[in-house]
């Protein structure tokens, strides 16, 4: 990396209590997260009804989750365009810009006319801004996750740096709480104005957000790089980024593979399924909300889990552990008893809380400060891409294939954990390495210990 690797870390203290920064970091994540998560619930109960009602059922659930997706497509663009500008100008100065975006994106969903009375331009609307909610997540991430894990101490990085990604549930806790009050209106209300209302809520919490955030102060990693920062012209941060980091933006992507696609089987598609076979679709909410209960404690226990053995033991066993649970989670889904269902969906939350826990701190600690935010947004959002925006088209499609029949769907996530495990073992263990101020007019990634060298060829 960029500093010695016995480093205690920042050399210059932060103007703002490791606390409040991470706080700042769980409340404006959750918020952005909460946005991004009501669009897959409504995608999974309502919008093939509302703006794909010319297909059947199941036509228009693929149609739904193929909307679902395409904010997936946008996430690596929001990447590049706020990874550049985070490298450049700072990690806080594009937080409240994507916080924003996405906020103005989800309040506009709930005031969209659907196909009944706009035909097709009400899914060419949707679609429109769905592109924009994940244009400004896949910006958010990055920042969020650095302002935490750059202002934590060395030895505390995987927790702190767990926090933002607590936002994540936290995110879906409030989507589904909040959707599950009005899914219990009666049909035709709900169909009608209720499912409108919590993406119009989503201004007061932007609101909550973008104040928080405005209070918390600059990383102290990235004030100190820039004490530093070369006079003359420099190469863009996503550039130099792929030259010099290639091999790690191709392994956080697959990295990401079992732990994003996962995710969003188990919370996303899951509501789908049940609902398919006879669950009501309160029961599948409630069953979502619990199982998000426990993912608010499993990740920053296994993320303060992996500053004791490393983030690649930790990890690997939340990989393994999806893989372990693939064709058990439909057997217990499929008993279509309430106490069967909450622990499919509890066991594979907290198997993806152990790779979701030190992912923050995993993914910043394998590039230099001057461009981490531009080299872990693109790991990041690139696999979001291929596995999580995919992950409920897919195995809707694997359903439809295999008539209805879910092993098809475990083997997918199978293969999804296969990837995962193979590209964190072929990573280096990075949780004794410092990740300060670099070598003035150094490369990003190479100091005088050769901290990087070793991580290259490990």
């Amino acid at each position: 990396m960029t500093d010695s690797p016995t480093a205690p870390g920042p050399t210059e203290p932060s103007t703002t209590p490791i606390w409040k920064v991470a706080a700042a970091s769980f409340i404006g994540t959750a918020v952005e997260w909460y946005d991004f998560f009501l669009y897959g619930t409504a995608a999974a109960l309502v919008f093939n009804r509302l703006f794909f009602p010319s297909f059947n059922p199941l036509m228009g659930t693929l149609a739904a989750f193929g909307t679902f997706a395409v904010g997936f497509v946008a996430r690596p663009l929001g990447g590049i365009i706020f990874g550049h500008f985070g490298d450049k100008l700072g990690r806080k100065s594009m937080l409240s810009a994507t916080l924003m975006i996405m906020g103005v994106a989800t309040f506009a969903i709930g005031l969209l006319p659907t196909y009944a009375s706009a035909g097709v331009l009400a899914p060419i609307l949707l679609v429109v801004l769905r592109i924009f909610q994940g244009f400004g997540l896949g910006g958010e991430w990055g920042g969020a996750v650095l302002m935490a894990v750059e202002s934590a101490p060395a030895h505390r990085r995987g927790f702190y740096g767990s926090w933002p990604q607590m936002g994540a549930p936290a995110g879906l806790l409030v989507a589904n709480a909040v959707f599950s009050i009005f899914s219990g209106l009666p049909e035709d209300q709900f169909i009608a104005w209720g499912w409108r209302v919590p993406f119009l809520f989503s201004a007061v919490l932007i609101g909550i957000g973008v104040f928080i955030r405005l209070g918390v102060a600059e990383s102290p990693a990235f004030r100190a790089a820039h004490q530093h920062k070369p006079a003359e012209k420099s190469t863009p941060p996503v550039l130099e980024v792929l030259r010099t980091y290639p091999r790690q933006i191709l392994l956080a992507m697959g990295a990401r593979f079992a732990e994003n696609g996962f995710f969003y089987i188990v919370t996303t598609f899951v509501l789908a399924y049940g609902t398919s076979i006879g669950l009501e679709r309160a029961a599948m909410l409630k069953a979502v909300l619990v199982a998000t209960c426990v993912h608010l404690v499993a990740i920053p226990a296994f993320g303060a889990l992996s500053d004791v053995v490393g983030r690649r033991p930790v990890y690997i066993g939340g990989a393994v552990g999806c893989a372990l649970l693939a064709f058990p989670f439909f057997w217990l889904i499929d008993t279509k008893q309430t106490g069967a269902v909450w622990l499919a969906i509890s066991l594979g939350i907290i198997a993806h809380g152990a790779m979701y826990g030190p992912q923050a701190s995993f993914f910043s600690e394998l590039f230099g400060t001057r461009v981490r935010y531009s080299g872990a947004s693109l790991g990041y959002q690139l696999a979001s891409v291929f596995a999580g925006g995919l992950s409920p088209l897919v195995a809707t499609g694997l359903l439809q294939a295999t008539d209805n029949a879910p092993w098809s769907v475990s083997l997918y996530m199978v293969g999804l954990a296969l990837v995962t495990i193979v590209s964190v073992y072929l990573s280096a263990e990075t949780f004794r390495e410092g990740i300060g101020t670099e070598v003035p007019g150094g490369a990003p990634g190479a100091d005088a210990s050769g901290s990087e060298s070793r991580r290259e060829v490990a």
